[in-house]
């Protein structure tokens, strides 16, 4: 690689018939396919992922070990410390499943009982390690509340993973109001808010396009196959599917839409942003840090499907804002989402020479 150094990359799902497997070699990075679930715990499958980290690290002997995600960082740095590595850092882009809002008595049993487990895997894993980074403010507070990250002097908040400002370039907006989401097809992803803040405003405007981009995700807090089918045939919604590429689907819509209830930092806001389009987006952690309120977009109430059709409708009422908020979201991607910024800050955080 250009800083000199080599770099290997451990993924689940990333076989030889994988696009970025492709890309990722292309870019000159050693490629290994790890067994991992990405949702659920299993004792003997997760004990399983840890050995077969363990082993890759023996064998590859790496000077730093940077995991993100939930998994990864848990049983990634796990493994590493267990192999000697000792430089390891951690990622932690969002706080998953386990930390959201309980939906029912029994879901919050079981959530309880995995959230109490993650924790102590998590104070595990973060135990003398180099860095840990925050995509946000928020998740920081928390590990440091719940004593997950004791010395403060060893976290960073970074703005997120950043955006590819050139491969995500500015799109010119289309004719018609369109609005787009595009997530995970889970509740806390606010999938539901949007889809009835649609309806409500295609009673007034039922020219207005919502188009829902995603996939529905093997997760306790997935939405039911029944509810998509029913928002289809309802015509509320053009579902779109799950995308290999979501620049067509940017391009196509004017206000870019993620009601969600809490984020690392939400990369399909920065792409979109990158694109030159407003958000509506939640006050809540990792979204709020995206949209200067009234400037490039809303921020609208966790869970209040008032509040998104409220900022919705300002765009309806006034599409002079889509424009003008659209050229705001672009300014702010350069100046504080832009990708190698960001992979600069952190490579400087690891004493990495970039």
């Amino acid at each position: 690689m250009h800083s000199g150094c080599d770099v290997h990359v451990a993924a689940p799902f990333i076989g030889g018939e994988c696009p970025f497997r492709a890309e990722l070699e292309r870019l000159g990075v050693v490629v290994h396919r790890i067994p991992m679930r990405r949702v659920g715990i299993n004792p003997l499958f997760d004990i399983m992922t840890v050995a077969s980290l363990w082993w890759l690290m023996l064998r590859v002997r790496p000077n730093s070990v940077l995991a993100y995600t939930v998994k990864p960082v848990i049983y990634g740095l796990l493994a590493a410390r267990f192999a000697g590595v000792q430089k390891r850092f951690a990622l932690i882009t969002g706080l998953g499943y386990v930390f959201g809002e309980e939906a029912s008595i029994s879901v919050d049993r079981k959530r309880a009982i995995i959230k109490w487990i993650v924790l102590r895997l998590y104070v595990r894993a973060l135990t003398n390690i180099g860095r840990v980074f925050f995509q946000n403010p928020d998740d920081q507070a928390l590990f440091e509340k719940l004593g997950i990250v004791t010395d403060t002097n060893l976290s960073t908040v970074v703005n997120g993973s950043g955006v590819d400002l050139m491969e995500f370039a500015v799109a010119p907006l289309p004719a018609e109001i369109n609005f787009l989401l595009i997530a995970r097809l889970m509740g806390d992803k606010g999938v539901r808010e949007y889809v009835y803040a649609a309806r409500l405003v295609k009673k007034q405007y039922p020219d207005i396009c919502f188009s829902l981009v995603g996939w529905i995700d093997d997760n306790p807090d997935a939405i039911l196959q029944m509810e998509l089918d029913e928002w289809i045939a309802e015509g509320v919604i053009d579902y779109q599917g799950k995308l290999d590429d979501v620049r067509p689907a940017i391009a196509g819509c004017s206000v870019y839409v993620l009601p969600s209830y809490r984020e690392g930092t939400p990369r399909t806001v920065l792409e979109a942003m990158s694109m030159q389009r407003p958000i509506i987006t939640t006050d809540a952690p990792g979204c709020r840090e995206t949209v200067i309120d009234g400037e490039n977009g809303y921020l609208v109430e966790v869970r209040s499907v008032n509040s998104l059709v409220n900022a919705m409708m300002k765009f309806v009422n006034d599409p002079s804002l889509i424009l003008r908020m659209a050229k705001k979201s672009r300014e702010i991607a350069e100046q504080k989402y832009d990708v190698n910024k960001v992979n600069r800050e952190m490579l400087r955080a690891m004493e990495v020479d970039s």
